[in-house]
């Protein structure tokens, strides 16, 4: 048994080589929710579906975002009838009093549906009104989750990382924005002075997540301080890592970053942006998987391979790395 932990494109591009080194049936995925945004009073929630569209084989590989071939017919009449109507385009929040009311899961995250920032399928859609929906009819997001991954016939058992919420906020001098302004809404343009993981300190790691925690755990080559960090923000899980075997894959080439916002948003918030940055962060972890051209001098056993991860054959071999990885230290 094994439990991946997964936020962004990292861990899920590891997952997808991964079948034969490790069982689906024996593979839990828990991921990170503090990327979620309820668009149009329908709450979306990223990482979790990238996993379950991957899973299903459905997920769109060209961007590791949405559905593969989806139709955008709501998303395009949406923007035709703001321009008609002369709204301005997004990201628009809700206002402040509505950011707390009402559903608590989706709390401080809530943007209007006008001129929708978020690129979102029509099937994609139906997979947030089914969320939606099931929330609204008293079932617990972990529940949800299984359901949805049911539907999709997604091998592993995927968990989000609470049932409580935690947003991923960005700060700049231009003021506070979700992670999503920041990262789709301006293309993580601009300059952050820190990371808040609002929410983290009130959430609390559900039974199936701590359960799962209990065996040897990866984590993926995914984001620290927005995919990573809101997991282990969450009450429970920092300590339940501290107590299992825990695997890294570094999302660095000493200090080369392979995508995404990670060295900026690792800068941010003191950590060098670097390999050596990251087994900082990640002062639980045992032993890490480092790319074969990296050579950061750590404190804990290393495993090195080329840890590209464009092919399923590449992914198939960081995954055998992170397997010897955990036979090391088990």
């Amino acid at each position: 048994m094994v439990t991946f932990l997964s936020g962004g494109t990292g861990t899920p591009k590891l997952l997808r080589g991964a079948d034969d080194i490790f069982p689906p049936a024996e593979t839990t995925v828990v991921c990170n929710t503090g990327d979620d945004v309820e668009l149009g009073g329908h709450l979306v929630c990223p990482d979790v579906d990238t996993v379950l569209f991957l899973g299903g084989d459905e997920l769109d590989l060209d961007t590791w975002w949405g559905i593969a071939d989806d139709a955008t017919v709501t998303d395009d009449e949406l923007h035709r009838l703001a321009d008609a109507a002369g709204l301005d385009g997004g990201p628009r929040y809700l206002p402040d009093e509505q950011q707390t009311s009402g559903r608590e899961i989706a709390r401080w995250r809530r943007f209007s549906g006008v001129a929708e920032f978020m690129l979102i399928g029509d099937r994609d859609r139906a997979v947030h009104l089914t969320r939606t929906g099931l929330l609204d009819e008293g079932h617990t997001l972990t529940e949800v989750t299984r359901t949805l991954a049911d539907a999709f016939d997604t091998p592993w058992e995927v968990l989000p990382m609470s049932d409580d919420p935690v947003a991923s906020i960005v700060h700049t001098p231009d003021g506070p924005m979700h992670f999503q302004e920041f990262w789709v809404g301006r293309d993580g343009d601009p300059t952050v002075e820190s990371v808040e993981l609002r929410g983290g300190t009130e959430a609390t790691a559900t039974d199936a997540v701590l359960t799962a925690l209990d065996d040897p755990v990866v984590v993926g080559p995914s984001n620290p301080i927005t995919s990573i960090g809101p997991m282990i923000s969450v009450e429970g899980i920092e300590s339940a890592l501290r107590e299992t075997p825990v695997v890294a894959v570094s999302p660095f080439v000493e200090d080369r970053v392979f995508s995404g916002p990670a060295a900026k948003l690792m800068a941010a918030e003191g950590f060098d942006p670097s390999t050596a940055g990251v087994a900082e962060a990640y002062d639980f972890a045992d032993a890490f998987v480092l790319d074969s051209e990296d050579g950061t001098d750590l404190d804990r056993p290393v495993v090195r391979t080329d840890t590209r991860l464009d092919t399923e054959a590449d992914a198939r071999r960081v995954a055998e790395a992170c397997k010897d990885a955990l036979e090391v230290v088990a």
